[in-house]
Formats: structure tokens, sequence, C-alpha cells
């Protein structure tokens, strides 16, 4: 028998679960990151069962990607009220809130006792390849709304759940070089490195010495910036598509976020002095691998092209969502950032800024297809407006409405950095406490550390 005329093969109603069964079922989170952990957090104070798919060996995988980088806001604003709840019921020492943690800290400080306390329900090494609804594609509506999901892993195996958080971020899907979206001609061949190696550590014998050209207008691109200018007889150049390096500079001392206005300051009298040229007007056309290095050609949209040679390139130009894993479900995308529709004039990177986006949460997170949902840093498609209080308060939101509660789950309230999150003086006072001291290999900065974002479960975020 089959229900098409193709031959699909038909499903009795009988074979679906019934509402119940599916409510008796999982929450499947996925990600283990600073969101994705947050989510299992409000889920077990409101005694929702879930279990947490890591594709990492590690929670916080991606975070410890850039784990010696700092953050841009405080332990205070870095920890979710309900996790917070939990691991103080649980006799958790609390960071000191005022810390500016790096990603390692974050990691051993908060989320690695949180992931602890969930035990069994947290899988590691446990990646997701796909999910769709049991027995049926995306095309077959008949008993859709009581099929279970169907999550499958990169082993075969296949869990069914009552509901999906996608918490699994952006990180491994960096966006290309090449200005138009596209990949550069030769990019695949040359040496270009992901955003925010470790430069002045574990990563440092790959650039001092060497000329290295970052590419990109971001909080990621400066922090390379500005480490790579620690490395004597090491020659930098930073590639932007912008006429002028003004914007990518930020607020400075008026950003309402100290440590991520430092940047803009350092980097810019970095380039003042000379210390860091830059190319401006710069949209990446063509890598060539030569015997004197790497040649990179900018072709403008008028056709000009300028080249520069160089040794090494780090890639600092964001990310981009991958869906792919959902590609059976139902999901109304916007067409230019990749969120929902409804998310997407709330984020717009040519409105908003990390502090004027407003609070949203399960209305503006909501697809076709009930009970799928993607948080975080995903959840934001190509905007780089990401703040990781903006997850936290997703997930509240979330969570409260599979639990029934949609009184709780439309009262979205956010505090972001415009309103005051952070004491003006916190960038220097912390400075004054770390030292000279990198915690990496004993080895000391003329000036202080780097800080970026939490974006990423991460990589991508605009503002931690």
């Amino acid at each position: 028998m089959s229900d098409s005329c193709c031959g699909t093969p038909a499903i009795d109603v009988e074979q679906s679960a019934g509402r119940e069964q599916i409510d008796a079922l999982p929450v499947v989170v996925i990600g283990a990151g600073p969101v994705g952990l947050a989510a299992a957090a409000h889920l077990a104070e409101r005694g929702v069962g879930f279990t947490v798919l890591e594709a990492g060996e590690r929670v916080g995988a991606s975070v410890a990607r850039w784990g010696h980088v700092r953050v841009f806001s405080p332990y205070r604003y870095d920890i979710d009220a309900a996790a917070r709840r939990l691991l103080e019921a649980a006799g958790w020492t609390t960071p000191d809130p005022d810390w500016l943690p790096t990603g390692s800290e974050l990691i051993d400080d908060y989320l690695t006792p949180l992931a602890r306390l969930f035990g069994d329900d947290v899988r590691l090494g446990a990646k997701v390849t796909a999910i769709s609804r049991l027995g049926h594609d995306r095309v077959r509506t008949l008993g859709r709304d009581t099929a279970p999901f169907v999550v499958r892993l990169d082993t075969g195996e296949e869990l069914h759940a009552r509901a999906i958080i996608d918490a699994s971020g952006t990180y491994t899907s960096p966006n290309v070089l090449g200005a138009a979206g596209l990949p550069a001609h030769g990019e695949g061949e040359a040496p270009v490195d992901h955003a925010l190696p470790d430069v002045l550590g574990a990563d440092r014998d790959r650039y001092e010495g060497r000329h290295v050209l970052v590419i990109g207008a971001g909080h990621s691109a400066a922090t390379t910036l500005l480490a790579l200018a620690e490395l004597e007889n090491t020659p930098i150049t930073w590639a932007i598509r912008a006429g002028s390096a003004t914007r990518a500079y930020g607020g400075g001392d008026a950003d309402a976020l100290p440590a991520r206005g430092a940047l803009g300051t350092r980097l810019r009298a970095h380039v003042n002095a000379g210390r860091i040229r830059v190319l401006t007007g710069f949209f990446a056309h063509r890598l060539n691998t030569t015997a004197s290095g790497v040649e990179v050609i900018s072709r403008d949209p008028s056709g000009h092209e300028q080249t520069v040679t160089v040794d090494r390139i780090v890639s600092a130009t964001g990310y981009r969502p991958d869906h792919s894993i959902a590609a059976e479900l139902r999901l109304d995308l916007d067409p230019v950032l990749g969120s929902t529709r409804a998310l997407a004039p709330l984020i717009d990177p040519n409105r908003h800024s990390c502090g004027t986006v407003p609070a949203h949460g399960v209305d503006e997170l909501s697809h076709p297809e009930p009970g799928y949902y993607a948080v975080g840093v995903k959840s934001y498609g190509r905007a780089p407006t990401f703040l990781m209080a903006t997850g936290y308060e997703q997930v509240r939101s979330v969570v409260a409405a599979l639990a029934g509660d949609w009184e709780a789950a439309r009262d979205v309230q956010l505090e972001l950095p415009e309103t005051g999150v952070c004491s003006s003086n916190l960038a220097e006072a912390q400075e004054r406490r770390v030292g000279l001291a990198t915690g990496v290999g004993g080895g000391l900065l003329a000036t202080p550390l780097p800080l970026t974002p939490v974006g990423a479960e991460s990589g991508g975020g605009c503002c931690g």
C-alpha cells in the first residue's frame, strides 16, 4: 500500500506514539556549551527529562578552541541563573563575580562542574548528523504532531525525543574568505587558519617572524591583531572590505563593555604607530601559493585589483549556521540571516548592535516544526550581534514553554550592556590583577591580555 502516486509507504496512525508517550520522552539538547548546559539546567529545575549530546570529547569543546582568550563580560553575567541555583545547592564555590574569565576558566570553573551535576544525561563524543520525525519526512503531514523526533548520531545510533533544543553553535562553520560569500579561488590549498589562534601560546611558532595577514573587521580579528603585535619581527597586514577602519575600532572609551572598547582603542594605536598595516577596500578573490609565500589578490566590485604576499593568513570573517542536520524538518528561515523570520528584524546587524537587540524568546524562535528550537549563537544565523546573556534568556523561555508555563515563557526580559552591565573601570582593574602573566607556558605580555566575545559556543558572537 502507498499514500501517494510515487509509492511513499503508508504508516498507520497507530504506529505513531500518542501525545502522552511523546511527552514521556526526553528533550534532546544538542551542544554542551554555555547555552546548551543552561538549557539543561532549566530542564532539570522543571523536572523535564533531557539528554545533552556533545560532539566534542569535553564540555565546551568549541570554547576550548579559544580557551586562551578572555571574554568581555565578568562572571556575574556569564553564569545562567538556573545553573547558578543548581550549582550553589551542590556546594559550588562561586567564582569572583568581577573576574573576566578566559575560555578555559569558563570551562573549568563553570561548565565542567555544571555538567557533572547532570551525570550520564550529558553524552560526550555524540555527534548529531540528522534530525527528523519518526516515519515522516519533511513532506508528510498526517500524524506528524504525534510522531517523536528521531535524532541520528554519526555512529548510526538513533534516539527519540519529545523536543529538540539545538545549541550546536556556528564555530565549526566559519565564513569563507571570498568577499561574495563564495570561497576565494585557491582558498582550500592555501595556509588559512581559523579565527583566534593561540598566537602567544601553543601556536606561536607558526606566526613569529612571519608576515601574517588577518582578514576581517570584527572582534576576533582585533584580538588576533593585538596578539600578533606582541611578537617581534612579525610583519602584520590587516585587510578589510570597508573604505576605513573607523567602524572596526568600535566605541572606544564610550563602549558600554569596557573590555570590548579597549580592543578598538589599542588596535587604533598600533595602526597609527605603523605596527599594523591596513588594506582597505580589500575583497579577497584569489589565493596563489608561490615560492615566496601566498599571493592574495583582491578584486573589488569595480574590477580594481590589489595584491599582498604573506606567509600565513588568519580568517576572521565570521560564521554562518549549518542547518543541514535539520534538512528534514519544516524550518522557516529568514532568507538573509538564516535565523527565524520573526527574529531577523530584531537582530539585523544593519540596524542593531549587541546592546540594542530586544528581549525575545520562544515565540520568535519557533518554526513550523513544533518542538524544534535553534538557540544561542546558531539562532542568530549570520548576525554577529549575539550575547551569551541573550542565549540564557532564550532557553529559559523555551524550557518554560516545553513545561507548559506559557506565562513565564512569554515574560521575556533582558539586561544588555547599554543598560550598564559592566563597570567602567572593570577592564583596567582586571589588567592590574592579572599583571603580565598569560597563563600559557609561562609567557609574558608587554601589554594586557587580549579579550574577545563569548559567542561561541561559540565563535561568531559579538559580545560576551
